[in-house]
């Protein structure tokens, strides 16, 4: 009793200190507990456990893993006494911070959904923490934008590392949160591509982060209630939740859903047995959809939703082209 009050006791005049030092005390945290590793951070998050960002999988016991974010949950072998806490609390100031330096800095665009991750204002070597003052987790810097404390939350508390979706895919367009994509492949999907959605179950919905958070941390299998605006009617729809199966690193074109994989040159990846029959082989590039050409996920994702029941897809392997219609 005496030694855990004593733990306890010290991590409090810790944390205080690290305040007092601000980011210094941040940077020397960052340090001391090695969550910098080459191209990879391991964070102690508990007294037991870290989290890790990597792009190449951990020689560590895994307890969780979040293939979309590139994000593990780990058994710590030797634990850091004093673990960095998540701040799910307003904070007014944060920094960037690597176990050298630090750079304070802003949010300047928030994450929406697992495809557009957050923009961070300073420039830093990444990956980096992001924390308030006091050392608490912002989030996390990566090369293509920081994953916000909502997702590494979620990511560390829920049972499993699963989203949810209802198959829509939105943006923030003033003050419409406005859908850009609806998945083709599910049947009776009520969505269309246009539709501004304004309340999720009863609440307003203002901002396109909030309502993807609410989406992808809603349990799979739960019914809601959506509000939309479409054109100028405003409509009721109801939508149940389905496990989320593509997204951030993981491929997201809808096509998914029939079994194709992609990589972001639009280069196949992954293969269901299905598509084996229709020749096509890892490494082909998807080139044109029904005669129009797509450069990218996003542009494939939101150009397939015309073409439900019939698709003509333009593939080239070694300067070879050849068509794949599906249905």
């Amino acid at each position: 009793m005496f030694l855990r009050l004593f733990l306890l006791t010290t991590l409090f005049f810790f944390n205080l200190q690290a305040c007092k030092n601000g980011y210094f005390s941040c940077v020397a945290k960052t340090k001391d507990s090695h969550s910098i590793q080459n191209d990879s951070l391991s964070i102690p998050v508990t007294k037991n456990k870290r989290l890790v960002y990597s792009k190449n999988t951990p020689k560590a016991k895994i307890l969780k893993y979040d293939p979309f974010l590139s994000l593990y949950l780990v058994q710590d072998k030797h634990p850091f006494p004093y673990p960095f806490d998540l701040n799910m609390r307003l904070q007014l100031g944060m920094a960037a911070v690597t176990d050298k330096v630090f750079v304070e800095g802003k949010v300047l665009q928030e994450q929406v959904g697992l495809n557009q991750l957050a923009k961070y204002s300073a420039k830093i070597k990444t990956p980096a923490l992001v924390t308030s003052s006091c050392c608490s987790l912002e989030g996390i810097l990566t090369d293509k934008g920081m994953i916000d404390k909502y997702f590494l939350h979620h990511f560390i508390y829920a049972k499993s590392a699963e989203y949810g979706d209802i198959g829509i895919r939105v943006k923030q367009d003033g003050k419409c949160v406005k859908v850009v994509a609806s998945n083709p492949y599910w049947e009776d999907n009520p969505f269309k591509r246009g539709d501004c959605v304004v309340a999720f179950d009863g609440k307003k919905v203002r901002k396109a982060s909030v309502l993807m958070r609410r989406i992808l941390f809603s349990k799979v299998g739960s019914k809601h209630k959506i509000t939309i605006i479409r054109g100028t009617k405003r409509l009721v729809l109801y939508a149940t939740t389905r496990k989320r199966i593509g997204g951030g690193e993981v491929s997201d074109t809808f096509l998914e859903h029939r079994g194709i994989y992609f990589n972001k040159k639009l280069q196949v990846v992954r293969l269901s047995q299905y598509f084996q029959k229709y020749g096509l082989l890892l490494g082909d590039r998807l080139i044109q959809v029904n005669g129009v050409r797509v450069k990218n996920q996003d542009e494939l994702r939101e150009y397939i939703e015309n073409f439900k029941d019939f698709s003509s897809l333009l593939f080239e392997r070694r300067n070879f082209q050849f068509f794949v219609n599906i249905k």
